[in-house]
């Protein structure tokens, strides 16, 4: 009886608000060439009390697995995960999703991410000193299509088990693209671009998907041109290495140590 009265008097308890210290997810929408893209943006506490008017900027692109028109798929894994685990996370992070059998490299898609970003900054005064990229698989390939072809807008790169070539015809290779315009050697045609960049670079060391030797060669590509990227291959781990990447000890404080060097290279 007396756990039972416990239960009740506990029962009529007020549950506990969400910590002031909590960001939250919002949705937002974008409209291009007569066509509605859903999207979301998570904002820092500190941003939507005030306190923060100039907060770091993370434009995050997902995987093949979260394509669709829901506008939510995309916040399942990798950084929204995170997210979920650390409400507490510093920084804006945009989360634009592509439609099914498009990928972040078409002209349209690529302009629909570019535009969440540029609303995000515009709406919660986001640095543009402080902007960085990242993305996952399919989003992996974005980061470095998105860099190849902005490299002026973007302090930071963190590519995971991304590639610059591949082998799925559903994938297709703009004329723009390094693979496309220079299929001798991509990947040091990506690197010239965006040697200037600092990139930390995650890989799964049993990758069937995309083989980690999409990184190692990018590695060695932007080596070559001058630059020095950061790389971690999780040994035995397979395609997801999002899982441990964006957890990775270091992180984050090397993320939002990166400025652009030159805003107008």
């Amino acid at each position: 009886m007396r756990l039972l009265l416990l239960g009740f008097v506990l029962s009529l308890l007020p549950v506990p608000a969400a910590s002031a210290a909590d960001g939250r997810i919002v949705p937002r929408t974008t409209e291009l060439d007569g066509r509605s893209y859903t999207w979301q943006v998570f904002v820092p506490a500190a941003v939507l009390s005030g306190e923060e008017s100039s907060p770091a900027v993370i434009l995050f692109l997902h995987g093949a697995g979260q394509t669709g028109t829901d506008g939510v798929r995309q916040t399942e894994i990798g950084l929204p995960a995170v997210l979920r685990e650390r409400p507490d996370f510093p920084a804006l992070v945009v989360m634009p999703q592509t439609p099914r059998g498009a990928w972040w490299g078409t002209p349209e898609i690529e302009r629909m991410a570019l535009a969440a970003l540029d609303a995000t900054s515009a709406e919660f005064g986001g640095d543009p000193e402080r902007t960085y990229l990242t993305g996952l698989s399919l989003g992996g390939y974005g980061t470095w299509a998105l860099a190849y072809r902005h490299p002026e807008r973007f302090a930071a790169l963190v590519p995971v088990c991304g590639g610059i070539t591949t082998r799925r015809t559903r994938m297709p290779v703009p004329d723009w693209h390094p693979a496309a315009t220079h299929p001798e050697d991509p990947w040091a045609e990506t690197a010239r671009v965006v040697a200037g960049i600092p990139v930390w670079l995650f890989h799964g060391g049993e990758d069937r998907r995309v083989p980690s030797e999409e990184s190692r060669r990018m590695v060695a590509a932007l080596e070559a041109a001058g630059a020095q990227p950061k790389y971690t291959e999780y040994p035995g781990v397979g395609h997801d290495s999002w899982v441990p990447a964006y957890r990775e000890e270091g992180l984050y404080e090397w993320l939002f140590s990166q400025r652009r060097s030159d805003p107008a290279r």
